[in-house]
């Protein structure tokens, strides 16, 4: 087990190397427009079908060939103040946060480098999730890893894309069915500090369950 942890590490260290190599070459304008390519080359590629901020919550949906309920669209949630992209699967099947709550989630999730498909970090098969907590107050939300890979690969903070999630989901307190499942394209920006760093886009996957209702 150790074993894998160790792989999933130095793949992220070798990607995030060979990112900064190439920053020593760009300017910062030069990355930002290398980014966007990467975000529309994948959007090409996997038929997403951008729909604004206004469309979603209308119904809070993002028809998808998983859940449907439209499964010939591959809908994903267009956020134009900050670039992120984001696909509800499933809700889950237990309630929304509410003001003034803390709530504990463990998180199975798989984060890729849109630049060549690579796997950065993933936590799929370990025994255990990785674990962060979620606080909102008011309309703001602040999240911090616990434990687990991502804490390990890049320090306890959480990605903002992976918090722009929470007002959206109802995670449940087991797997499967009840389990939120989220699907994130994040510019550099609004992920991890490496991606910041070296100005490079993620797509995450992410099943969340909670360990308890609250704190």
């Amino acid at each position: 087990m150790k074993k894998i942890i160790f792989a999933l590490l130095g793949i992220a260290a070798v990607s995030s190397l060979f990112l900064s190599c190439k920053d020593d070459e760009e300017t910062y304008a030069e990355q930002k427009e290398r980014e966007a390519k990467q975000v529309r080359a994948w959007l090409d590629s996997h038929n997403i079908d951008p729909i604004s901020v206004a469309d979603f919550l209308k119904d809070t949906i993002t028809n998808n060939p998983e859940t449907g309920p439209d499964k010939t669209r591959n809908e994903y949630v267009f956020f134009e103040d900050n670039g992120v992209y984001m696909q509800i699967v499933r809700r889950g099947d237990g309630r929304l946060i509410e003001s003034d709550e803390t709530w504990y989630m463990n998180a199975r999730y798989v984060e890729v480098y849109l630049g060549n498909s690579d796997t950065l970090t993933m936590n799929l098969y370990q025994q255990d999730p990785d674990v962060f907590y979620v606080k909102r107050t008011g309309g703001n939300y602040t999240a911090s890893f616990k434990s687990g890979i991502m804490a390990s690969a890049y320090g306890t903070t959480v990605p903002s894309a992976w918090i722009m999630t929470m007002p959206y989901i109802k995670p449940g307190l087991l797997n499967g069915s009840s389990a939120a499942k989220v699907r994130i394209i994040a510019p550099h920006n609004q992920g991890t500090q490496n991606a910041a760093s070296s100005v490079y886009p993620t797509f995450y996957e992410i099943i969340i369950t909670t360990q308890k209702w609250q704190w």
